[in-house]
């Protein structure tokens, strides 16, 4: 007994674009995919210095997110990377402590922001450090300094830092894995 049908069962269409050309275009994909996320939104950075100490430590791996400034204004506290003000060749990490407006002043190892002492807990315990100010800082511009007060080129050696020069955000520290977390 013989059962025709009408039926056709066809193959699947074969794609006719040899294989090197997929992989071609997909690592172009993921190449431009790559750019546009390092460009526009988060970027890692390493650490030369221990001008961060404690916070962050010489030859950590950080995550810098590049999109958090352009939702909200910096604030003070915020760990950011920036383009060095004397060569913007060089990038820099450095805490934000006062926006433009504010007055800084530094009496006995204590930071005073418009006469008022603000509580720094991410620096080390009996920490000494120089007098400095009162400065202000002008409009659209912030005052930058490093955890380890002694050890850093920051505002109170190079002055203000204009808001064009923020980078973005240090947000994650990724490497080594024992230090892994979040940035504060």
């Amino acid at each position: 007994m013989q059962f025709e049908s009408n039926n056709e069962v066809s193959s699947p269409q074969k794609d006719n674009r040899p294989f090197f050309r997929e992989v071609l275009e997909s690592v172009a994909i993921a190449v431009l995919l790559a750019v546009i996320i390092r460009l526009f939104i988060l970027e890692p950075f390493y650490i030369p210095s221990g001008s961060m100490e404690p916070t962050l430590k010489e030859n950590d791996r950080i995550i810098v997110s590049k999109l958090n400034y352009h939702f909200q204004e910096p604030k003070r506290g915020d760990v950011v990377v920036f383009k060095y003000p004397l060569d913007t060749k060089r990038n820099f990490v450095k805490r934000m402590i006062a926006v433009g407006g504010e007055t800084v002043a530094i009496k006995n190892s204590v930071l005073y922001i418009n006469g008022q002492r603000v509580s720094e807990d991410y620096l080390p315990q009996g920490l000494r450090f120089a007098d400095y100010g009162p400065v202000e800082v002008p409009a659209g511009s912030y005052f930058m300094m490093g955890d380890n007060r002694n050890n850093s080129d920051d505002s109170r050696v190079w002055g203000f830092l204009p808001k064009e020069l923020i980078v973005g955000k240090a947000v994650v520290i990724y490497w080594p894995p024992g230090r892994a977390g979040v940035v504060q």
